[in-house]
């Protein structure tokens, strides 16, 4: 198949361009600067040039592809909602191109502001809809395409995708342990982050392009819940200063904008995924990676 990707050259999207090349697809990654695109060509994968912003161009890109798989984000915290709203114009997009073909829209979609301390699992639904909710409720839209004739897939990642050159979540909590001299939890650290490591992530977005249904969720998930104060601590020792605990009130002025999710207990199964696709996490665990230096790069500062 030829297969369209956004986000090709960004952390998930490069363990899972190879992923699809080994199986045999044709791979055509979006290029939104000049270093994306020397990335992408570097993969293995055509350059397709655009942005988020460039709807023509992610148009063009949806209408030679047999399948799209959308990971690219605007990971922007200070207008979340507006990046939202991005989301959403993005997969409505790719949904009136693809509506009544039959063809695959797979998008990255995430595990937490669930039901704290449920176990979420992939029958479940997202609870945000509308524009002006989390990635623009984009998840419900794309998933109800499916009645439109377009194989759409939720592709659910754990809250931490880790490993070696990881700059997400984990990342940040790693420098804010370094800048503060403490790793911090809230509360009693007993809240539970999901987590999976980034190439058995790429594995799985490569076997739903070939295997997932129309209308289904996948859960990218190697452990289903790891203790925030377990976390914490493993990341005092690759930083080397303690763990501690942190009031909730305070949470917000130690945490900055990452305080939103972190301390909400996530936790999520991939049971029925590992069961339908054949998939099986071999990768390290969060707390292994910390220990083995995947985090050296921000953890030395």
């Amino acid at each position: 198949m030829r297969v369209f990707v956004t986000g090709a050259s960004g952390w998930i999207g490069s363990h899972t361009v190879p992923h699809l090349l080994a199986a045999g697809h044709d791979v055509v990654g979006l290029g939104y600067s000049d270093d994306s695109a020397r990335r992408v060509e570097a993969l293995g994968a055509t350059v397709h040039r655009g942005g988020l912003d460039d709807l023509e161009s992610l148009r063009a890109g949806a209408k030679d592809a047999d399948a799209v798989v959308h990971l690219a984000f605007k990971h922007d915290f200070d207008d979340y909602v507006g990046a939202g709203r991005t989301e959403r114009a993005v997969v409505q997009t790719f949904v009136d191109e693809l509506a009544g073909s039959g063809r695959g829209l797979l998008l990255a979609s995430g595990l937490i502001g669930t039901t704290p301390g449920a176990v979420m699992t992939e029958n479940d639904r997202s609870v945000f809809s509308g524009p002006d909710a989390p990635r623009g409720g984009s998840e419900g839209l794309a998933l109800d395409a499916a009645d439109q004739g377009v194989r759409s897939v939720a592709l659910r990642f754990a809250a931490t995708v880790h490993g070696v050159g990881d700059h997400g979540f984990t990342a940040v909590l790693t420098q804010i342990a370094r800048e503060r001299g403490v790793s911090g939890y809230v509360g009693d650290g007993s809240s539970r982050w999901p987590a999976v490591h980034v190439d058995d992530a790429g594995r799985l977005v490569a076997l739903a392009v070939d295997k997932a249904p129309a209308g289904s969720a996948v859960h990218a998930v190697g452990e289903e819940g790891v203790p925030s104060r377990e976390i914490a601590e493993a990341i005092g020792r690759a930083v080397g200063v303690p763990a501690v605990s942190v009031d909730p009130e305070d949470a917000p002025e130690h945490f900055g904008w990452l305080s939103r999710f972190w301390g909400l207990d996530a936790v999520a199964s991939s049971a029925l995924t590992r069961e339908r696709l054949g998939w099986e996490p071999t990768g390290p665990t969060l707390v292994e990676d910390l220990a083995a230096g995947a985090y050296d790069h921000v953890a030395r500062g």
